[in-house]
């Protein structure tokens, strides 16, 4: 761990057990979200590296991947999330205060903008993403004959929250064996 080439194992591996390597690739939809910007995205992920090679380099309990009080955040960061005094483009350690949502991994950017579509958030993705990465315990995949979760749209006659939305699609047995896993965990992670 001494050797600085141990970095490239932080952002290898942090980048494959995470997701992180698909920040890259997400674009959010700038109408939503006007304030995303590549800057934003290698914030998030920069983030991520730095909070998951702490937790290795201070040998600190794998509880604290989910639990610990503290980021890293520069000053773009630090605006996004509303961390006050916070200057310049090098990342700092911060502790976050008791009642943040940032503390641990589940509250991070990078994190959650992999578990969510381009112009919403998902419960369904999160949850499987939460079971599958931290849990290691991945639900079964949908048979091929489930219909996608119905969107508001033009051809809906009422307009549901998603939540609506997939207690409908959990009405089915089939989907509600992996759903009644995934959504709650899901949904704590709605407030983002």
């Amino acid at each position: 761990l001494a050797d600085p080439r141990s970095q490239a194992f932080t952002e290898n591996f942090a980048g494959q057990w995470l997701s992180l390597r698909r920040l890259a690739d997400i674009v959010p939809d700038p109408f939503l979200f006007p304030d995303y910007g590549d800057t934003l995205a290698r914030a998030f992920r920069r983030e991520v590296e730095l909070f998951f090679d702490s937790i290795v380099r201070e040998d600190r309990p794998v509880l604290e991947l989910l639990t610990a009080d503290y980021t890293f955040v520069n000053e773009r960061l630090a605006t996004h999330y509303g961390i006050p005094n916070v200057k310049g483009i090098n990342y700092r350690r911060v502790t976050l205060d008791a009642d943040s949502p940032r503390r641990g991994l589940l509250g991070k950017g990078g994190i959650l903008t992999v578990t969510a579509f381009p112009n919403r958030t998902s419960p369904v993705v999160r949850g499987k993403w939460v079971l599958q990465t931290i849990l290691g315990a991945p639900p079964p995949e949908p048979p091929p004959d489930v219909p996608g979760l119905e969107e508001n749209g033009e051809k809906v006659t009422k307009v549901r929250t998603l939540r609506e939305r997939l207690e409908l699609h959990r009405a089915s047995a089939t989907c509600a064996s992996c759903h009644k896993l995934m959504d709650p965990i899901g949904f704590a992670l709605e407030h983002f």
